[in-house]
């Protein structure tokens, strides 16, 4: 059990012996790559830093002290489903005005971006959408997708933080690739 494990155990039968505080010190690092990674991707001008990412997502998985996680890899889970609703949420500030018509089609690549090489902001509110839907019929691929995408975890990360075997995970990313582009397209 990792000591990620032992302290959000720890913090959830509140014995008072950890505090969410004393989690940040253990997962900030990986936290921060993962946002790192993420606005990496975002189109260039994006004001939002990556300290500011980290902490923005962690107060929201923490804020509460109620946490609820069943490890590290379902903390990291939740935390790239964070950072995506964070920076869904500030794509659709940023651009309210332009929903609607000229949406631009969008090719999912391995690495998670663009043919172009920049998500467009109205691609990633599509790609939301989309992902949504999946994540109603087909909970534990929209969950790689989250870990793939808005994440940056690799294909060896995400079979080990889920707990599948890499052969199960691309065959996985293949289905959500096909699946995603479909729904997207009508």
């Amino acid at each position: 059990m990792s000591e990620v494990t032992k302290i959000l155990q720890a913090i959830q039968s509140d014995t008072g012996q950890y505090r969410s505080r004393d989690l940040l010190p253990l997962v900030y690092s990986e936290l921060h790559r993962l946002a790192s990674v993420k606005l990496h991707r975002e189109a260039p001008g994006n004001s939002l830093h990556t300290t500011d990412l980290v902490h923005e997502a962690y107060l929201r998985l923490v804020g509460d002290e109620q946490l609820s996680f069943d490890g590290r890899a379902h903390f990291f889970a939740a935390a790239a489903e964070a950072m995506r609703r964070i920076l869904i949420d500030r794509a659709r500030k940023r651009h309210a005005q332009k929903r609607g018509g000229n949406l631009i089609q969008i090719e999912l690549h391995p690495d998670g971006v663009s043919s172009n090489g920049q998500p467009a902001v109205e691609d990633l509110m599509a790609l939301n959408d989309s992902l949504s839907r999946l994540e109603n019929l087909e909970k534990t691929k929209a969950e790689l997708v989250k870990l793939r995408f808005f994440a940056g975890l690799n294909m060896p990360e995400i079979a080990a933080m889920m707990d599948i075997s890499l052969a199960t995970a691309e065959r996985r990313w293949r289905f959500c690739r096909a699946w995603l582009k479909r729904d997207m397209e009508r």
